[in-house]
């Protein structure tokens, strides 16, 4: 049965291991000792001071909390996860450990009633200020990263808010469902620029890519390389002249997928077998052609690539099983960013095969939108438009932080591609002691934890991260 009868503590007998009584402490507890890296992350990459420059006119007078203390509190409660209610403010306010763990006064706590008055007086015009956040954020991670190409992903993101009352901009969606459908560019595992929209608003409403594109690529030409290979990702939605025009007047490479019409299937059926090529890709072959097409609208024909999956988990497809896709792009045309990608030696992404391949990993563009969804809400709290604007905008600015700190604290006892739910159980939900001693305030942690974590490796990381301010 093992062990000693005497030391069973369900045998009846009294044992000092169990729990007799219960009682109240004073000393500063918290269950969520790793906000506390965060909160020294965000302090020592110098962001504060960037925010209360673009965002101190929305304090009216000195009453209240400062506007990067409010952001701050916003930050630390998506991090934190644990409630998506604002009312949860209510219960943090009277908790003087949570008020330690992420650095401020008890005094200081902001409330609910708090966070809907800061959201209350960001009117729509302020969106305009948190694009620029970002914008700002993407440019300091390009200077530390140093990428030889940028491969962007623009595609929208539906957020379901059929539960909800009635709120402003909440219309039906393709999917069917009530909600929002911001447009949201991508790079890598972070969304660098966004605009909200109501979600009726389609794929390619307006002027809305053209203008982000026009904005991000004059920003990338001009804060961190004038020649650097850029390359825009884009789904069916996206498929119009006019986009690929904007992108060829900017010297922009484009990887856009198409529609099969009906004309394109007879010509591609009448393709003998010597036209086409395969390429594989792990357990999936593809069979692929390329061709030159012009649309009846169009002025000018361009680069076409039919290709259709021969197998799937290893199994052959019948001819009307297979999902045929249809790509468009201008790489490979003797554009200014074909001459720049065979400077690099990346000749390989122009080629029909490197044009799949990259057309494929769209699948990690739309991954970005899972993690956003797990990192924050797709239900947003507010009745008005201009609110849930700001509250979105709120949590990408959120959502970058979190990445950029995943990575540069949290690597490799977290691994970059981990969801913010297990960074949360891993990371943040940590018990710790806040005690004050000699002057000094110390954050104690069990041994099990610290070794487990290597915490003090951590600690050293969040102190000395690279400031916004020196990219």
């Amino acid at each position: 049965m093992g062990g000693n009868v005497k030391d069973n503590n369900t045998n009846g007998r009294k044992s000092n291991q169990i729990i007799d009584a219960v009682d109240v402490t004073n000393d500063a507890l918290t269950s969520r000792a790793g906000l506390t890296l965060f909160v020294r992350y965000l302090r020592n990459i110098a962001l504060f001071p960037y925010l209360e420059q673009l965002f101190s006119p929305v304090r009216k007078s000195g009453k209240g909390q400062a506007v990067t203390e409010i952001f701050k509190q916003l930050f630390c409660f998506l991090m934190d996860g644990t409630s998506r209610h604002l009312v949860y403010f209510d219960a943090l306010k009277k908790d003087e450990g949570y008020a330690k763990t992420i650095e401020t006064d008890s005094l200081h706590l902001i409330s609910s009633h708090a966070v809907k008055r800061f959201y209350q007086s960001l009117l729509l015009h302020w969106t305009y200020q948190f694009r620029k956040v970002l914008i700002r954020l993407f440019g300091w991670r390009l200077q530390i990263t140093k990428p030889e190409v940028i491969i962007l992903g623009i595609d929208t993101m539906v957020m379901v808010n059929d539960e909800a009352m009635i709120r402003e901009g909440v219309q039906p969606t393709y999917k069917k469902e009530k909600g929002f459908q911001p447009l949201q560019m991508t790079w890598d595992r972070f969304i660098v620029d966004a605009i909200f929209r109501s979600g009726d608003k389609h794929s390619n409403h307006g002027t809305d890519v053209e203008k982000m594109v026009r904005r991000m690529v004059a920003f990338i030409r001009k804060e961190y390389h004038p020649e650097v290979p850029i390359i825009i990702r884009l789904d069916s939605g996206f498929f119009d002249q006019k986009i690929f025009k904007v992108l060829e007047s900017l010297q922009v490479g484009y990887i856009c997928g198409g529609k099969l019409y009906e004309n394109i299937k007879d010509r591609v059926a009448q393709m003998n077998s010597g036209c086409w090529g395969s390429y594989k890709n792990e357990n999936q072959v593809w069979e692929y052609v390329e061709f030159m097409d012009q649309r009846d609208s169009w002025d000018q024909s361009r680069r076409a690539i039919f290709c259709r999956p021969v197998y799937r988990d290893g199994q052959m497809l019948l001819n009307f099983a297979r999902p045929d896709t249809i790509i468009y792009t201008n790489l490979g045309r003797g554009t200014e960013t074909d001459k720049w990608l065979v400077k690099m030696g990346l000749r390989s992404m122009l080629t029909a095969r490197g044009i799949i391949e990259s057309y494929h990993d769209r699948g990690g563009d739309e991954l970005v939108n899972r993690a956003l969804k797990d990192f924050g809400n797709e239900q947003l709290p507010f009745k008005r438009f201009h609110q849930n604007a700001a509250f979105y905008f709120t949590m990408l600015i959120g959502f970058f932080l979190y990445e950029a700190f995943k990575e540069d604290v949290c690597a490799p006892v977290v691994a970059v591609s981990s969801y913010a739910t297990t960074l949360r159980r891993k990371i943040i939900d940590v018990a710790g002691k806040i005690v004050r001693h000699a002057e000094k305030t110390t954050l104690r942690i069990t041994r099990a934890a610290w070794q487990a974590l290597d915490f003090y490796q951590m600690w050293t990381k969040s102190e000395n991260p690279i400031p916004l301010e020196q990219t």
